[in-house]
């Protein structure tokens, strides 16, 4: 392996700090040389053709970035969306990530994750792309992951989407007019509106 190489490899994973070796290649790095910096102790693989700096220390939400780059079509949601908005003290886990209704469930290899079916409609809604570890990483938004607790509040509990929705409002995190509108397209807002009236 060329010193060239190996130093771009190097400056590439740890800048994005995840890396597969098809994103090497698209910048005309041959994958064979992230295998050698493998053998050589310098990267390691974490996963399904999932490669880390083997010196880096995982930061928080560590499992989230490495979950993104397995599946990037997927997005966070409910109790692991709620911990990355500081929404909850909860520490789940497993990664909770929404897929479509029609999705093949998703081949994480890294960690142990749920999945949650979404409808056309609401997995499109309340999509907000955060960058953890260089990753773009999909996180639904702080209403409408409030208004998701809501309705699978038979999975995480209703005590859990009540705490959700008074860290949202009385941390500003989300208005009023924000959730109502969440509630409404997840279908939720009657049963949240005696929540959302005691709040406000």
């Amino acid at each position: 392996m060329t010193q060239s190489y190996r130093t771009r490899i190097i400056q590439i994973v740890r800048r994005e700090r995840i890396v597969r070796p098809r994103d090497l290649e698209a910048k005309g790095i041959p994958r064979e040389h992230l295998l050698r910096l493998m053998r050589q102790g310098i990267v390691h693989r974490t996963g399904r053709g999932v490669y880390e700096l083997a010196d880096l220390s995982p930061t928080e939400h560590h499992s989230l970035a490495v979950v993104a780059k397995e599946t990037p079509n997927a997005v966070i949601c409910l109790l692991s969306a709620l911990r990355f908005h500081d929404l909850t003290t909860q520490h789940p886990a497993e990664v909770w990530v929404g897929i479509h209704v029609r999705a093949r469930r998703p081949k994480i290899s890294t960690v142990r994750f749920r999945a949650v079916r979404y409808s056309e409609t609401t997995f499109k809604s309340g999509v907000g792309i955060h960058r953890v570890e260089g990753v773009p990483v999909k996180v639904f938004s702080v209403a409408k992951t409030v208004a998701d607790c809501f309705k699978y509040r038979r999975k995480i509990g209703l005590d859990v989407a009540i705490e959700a929705l008074r860290e949202a409002l009385g941390g500003r995190k989300a208005t009023v007019a924000e959730v109502t509108r969440q509630a409404q397209k997840s279908r939720v807002w009657r049963m949240m509106r005696p929540y959302l009236e005691a709040l406000a």
